[in-house]
């Protein structure tokens, strides 16, 4: 299978073969807020203070001026920072072409009405229930009803994913999830077992016609039916991350080696500044992910069918 036939629209054969630390920035993720008004089980909040507009869009700039092609605002809950419509409009007005918003949908439809408007052209948005009932167990607080009307409204105007995350509260309810997630029409799901519970997805089961309307969900149903787990690095796949020399993720003030990195408390690479790329550049040459614990246990499938390609096309 070809990266690009995946659904992740940031990673391609193309970008696998091409990608250094001074080609254009593919991706960056910038994490605006720890506040949230959910209160789901396996979260693990990140970052402090709300960041500045005035850092944000420094950030922004910086990355643009750099050719970044797509952007994702995330938290914590980003909808609840307040000035989340300016920074979408600086970042359309800087040419970025994707503009991405990971959010619990439950803002007020007027919000996302504003960021569609703004420039936003994608949305990722977190179910992790398929009833009020179960909702309410995963933290959302009252909020089932109104957080799939949200969805609905988004996926028929714009890219919109659905994030599942499973655990020990959600797992026997995954097939029904996956079912109920798909007919409120989004483009895609996202379904991950919480980093801290381990595997949780073999027992699904979907049916074909589900799967051929989601890529990424059939890429990871066949994943698990050919006995692959959703996170781990081998013992056969390649010890550098590619991925990190074109792609950021940042809190604060500070860059890490990715989002995922970065929510399981890693170490920063270094300070946001003009000298950002250089200093990935220098971890990817000095970083093993074999022998790094949060790569190797918590690396995601698609990431490292990207590595891999990557590590192909430039091996010394």
């Amino acid at each position: 299978m070809k990266l690009e036939d995946i659904g992740f629209y940031t990673l391609s054969d193309e970008r696998a073969r091409t990608a250094t630390a001074t080609t254009p920035l593919s991706r960056c993720e910038l994490v605006l807020t720890s506040r949230c008004n959910f209160s789901c089980p396996y979260c693990r909040r990140v970052g402090g203070p709300d960041l500045s507009l005035v850092h944000a869009k420094r950030w922004v700039s910086l990355w643009a001026a750099d050719g970044c092609k797509a952007i994702r605002f995330s938290g914590g809950e980003p909808t609840v920072y307040k000035d989340l419509p300016e920074l979408v409009a600086y970042a359309a007005m800087k040419g970025i072409n994707r503009i991405a918003i990971s959010t619990n949908g439950s803002a007020r439809r007027g919000l996302y009405a504003t960021l569609l408007e703004a420039g936003a052209n994608d949305f990722s948005v977190s179910l992790d229930a398929c009833c009020a009932e179960d909702g309410d167990k995963m933290g959302m607080r009252g909020t089932f009803d109104r957080v799939t009307e949200n969805i609905k409204w988004l996926a028929e105007r714009v890219y919109t994913t659905v994030g599942v995350v499973l655990t020990d509260s959600n797992a026997h309810r995954a097939n029904e999830i996956i079912k109920f997630a798909s007919e409120l029409g989004v483009a895609d799901i996202r379904v991950i077992p919480a980093a801290q519970d381990g595997e949780r997805l073999k027992d699904i089961q979907v049916d074909a016609e589900i799967l051929a309307r989601h890529p990424i969900l059939a890429y990871r149903v066949a994943n698990l039916q050919a006995g692959r787990p959703v996170r781990g690095i081998g013992p056969t796949d390649s010890n550098r991350c590619g991925l990190v020399l074109d792609d950021v993720a940042a809190c604060g003030d500070e860059h890490f080696p990715c989002i995922i990195y970065l929510r399981e408390l890693g170490k920063p690479i270094g300070r946001i500044s003009p000298q950002l790329r250089e200093e990935r550049a220098a971890w990817y040459a000095q970083h093993d992910t074999h022998t790094d614990p949060i790569c190797r246990k918590n690396c995601l499938d698609v990431c490292v069918d990207y590595n891999n390609a990557h590590g192909r096309s430039h091996e010394d």
